[in-house]
């Protein structure tokens, strides 16, 4: 394996960070997979790691960096590989159906897996749009339940996938027509937790052994949840080669006893593992907590957790207080912004925030695997509300003051009346689409309860009461706003009775 490299795209880290590991179906032309590199240079995006594997014929590039940032350098390294890889000539062992194969997105500090998926479905829309390559979405971002398996997907590989996408419904694709680039092949995009590749070597030659033990321990075959595993010889030893897909639910520590116990029972034992690519610190904090059995282990007992908390300012007296507490006494202030509508819009996004987090810990669990693409599909949908809830948060401030400036502005402009009717236009826009956003939250959770956790019904019952409340403000805010608008003219007064209209559908439906 050719060596590995690290260096930096932009010159400051950034706060909030995403991961991408595209996988490239290059892995012996160095100069092409610079050239990949490069077209991947975006600011605010980071270059981890580079690997070539030569009898794969493929390459893994690791990013991090800012959401928008690392979206377009995704989309950007999908272009250059389609003019640079020719899948009707390349050849390797590692399967492949893409120039760019594989491209998924992990959350690292400040986004959620749900964020994640909401990237995944722009950028295999992008990637359809600016190049005509059509887009299998896999794992968390998957619409359906079996494409939640790469290798359900790549089955096939690209001259399998070639030859059925247009006559199997099965292979239709989640972006683009049913038909595969002629030389770029088709690309899947999706979101995922951390993946750590984990090896465990034993103290034979026999790779029988190896291929017993990971028959054991795969999910696949009957073993551990979020365990893939294969058996190799490697380096004149037996290698149990493992992915781990979530190490929080099966962690390494976990994996490793499992395989400690079934090698004993064909007389073997581990002699070393070995972590391929980078690992979380949170995966070995497991590990050490598992081993040395600390009572009320928490991971701020490690004095650098503790550091980088304090020093990043997460770690304030009073806990999580200490996040929402500023909104709340600039609520409190004599002032008049922030107000009702941003309180409302605050709601709102708390109640998306419960419903999606009920909906994302039932997603996955064998109970309830049957309604998993509507899970998937409320997720999404949720983090879309959320994210355009919290932006309402300071949009309604700023319409307010917007009103403000035009009423005081109204005795020195001659035009101050347009300027009023449209700065109220606005003003009663912003709580409008509130109120549209909570009620469709609102109906979210409740078609929920039914198909998650019983155990966090109550979470449900938080989220549809939040989700009231902000209606029931934001639509107070729409009243004393559209009351305000002067019908003087066709397009004020069209304005004003759509408004009312809207209010009262929304009403019925909440």
């Amino acid at each position: 394996m050719p060596g590995r490299s690290a260096n930096r795209y932009s010159s400051s880290v950034p706060n909030t960070l995403v991961e991408c590991v595209p996988n490239f179906s290059e892995g012996r032309d160095a100069a092409k997979v610079d050239a990949i590199v490069e077209a991947m240079k975006v600011p605010g995006v980071y270059l981890l790691d580079r690997e070539m594997d030569a009898d794969h014929n493929r390459s893994v590039i690791t990013l991090v960096g800012e959401r928008e940032a690392i979206e377009e350098a995704a989309i950007r390294g999908v272009g250059k590989a389609a003019e640079l890889i020719d899948l009707t000539r390349h050849e390797g062992a590692h399967p492949r159906m893409g120039a760019a194969d594989v491209i998924p997105f992990i959350p690292i500090d400040g986004v959620s897996l749900e964020d994640c998926v909401a990237m995944a479905r722009h950028v295999g829309a992008e990637i359809w749009k600016r190049f005509q390559i059509p887009v299998y979405l896999y794992e968390a971002a998957a619409t359906r339940p079996e494409r939640q398996n790469l290798e359900n997907i790549r089955r096939g590989q690209f001259e399998g996938i070639r030859d059925e996408i247009a006559t199997n419904p099965a292979r239709m694709p989640d972006f683009g027509e049913a038909r595969v680039h002629p030389t770029a092949g088709a690309t899947v995009v999706g979101a995922r937790k951390f993946l750590v590749a984990y090896n465990i070597f034993l103290n034979t030659a026999d790779v029988s052994m190896a291929k017993k033990i990971a028959k054991a321990v795969r999910f696949s075959s009957g073993g551990l949840r979020f365990v893939k595993a294969a058996g190799f010889l490697v380096r004149g030893m037996a290698q149990v080669s493992m992915n781990l897909t979530d190490f929080e639910q099966t962690p390494i520590h976990r994996v490793f006893e499992f395989v400690k116990r079934e090698a004993a029972r064909y007389g073997v034992v581990p002699v070393s593992s070995e972590i391929v690519g980078l690992i979380p610190k949170q995966a070995l904090e497991q590990a050490a907590e598992w081993y040395l059995q600390v009572e009320s282990f928490d991971s701020s007992l490690i004095l650098e957790n503790r550091l980088a908390a304090v020093m990043s300012g997460k770690m304030a007296v009073g806990g999580l207080r200490a996040g929402i507490e500023p909104f709340i006494e600039q609520l409190a202030a004599p002032t008049a912004t922030p107000g009702g509508g941003s309180a409302a819009a605050a709601s709102g996004a708390m109640a998306a925030g419960l419903a999606g987090m009920v909906a994302s810990m039932s997603r996955g669990k064998k109970a309830y695997l049957e309604h998993e693409s509507q899970l998937s599909e409320a997720i999404s949908r949720l983090t879309q509300l959320r994210e355009q809830l919290k932006q309402a948060i300071d949009a309604d401030a700023e319409a307010y003051n917007v009103v403000m400036k035009a009423y005081k502005s109204a005795k020195e402009s001659a035009d101050g009346g347009q300027a009023i009717a449209a700065a109220l236009q606005e003003a009663t826009s912003v709580p409008l689409g509130v109120a549209e956003r909570v009620v469709e939250v609102g109906e979210i959770a409740t078609r929920l309860k039914p198909i998650t956790n019983p155990n966090m019904s109550s979470d449900l019952t938080t989220a549809i009461a939040l989700a009231k409340a902000a209606l029931e403000g934001a639509l107070a805010n729409v009243h004393i706003n559209v009351d305000s608008i002067k019908p003087d003219s066709p397009e004020s007064e069209a304005f004003v009775n759509r408004t009312r209209e809207l209010v009262e559908r929304l009403k019925a439906r909440g």
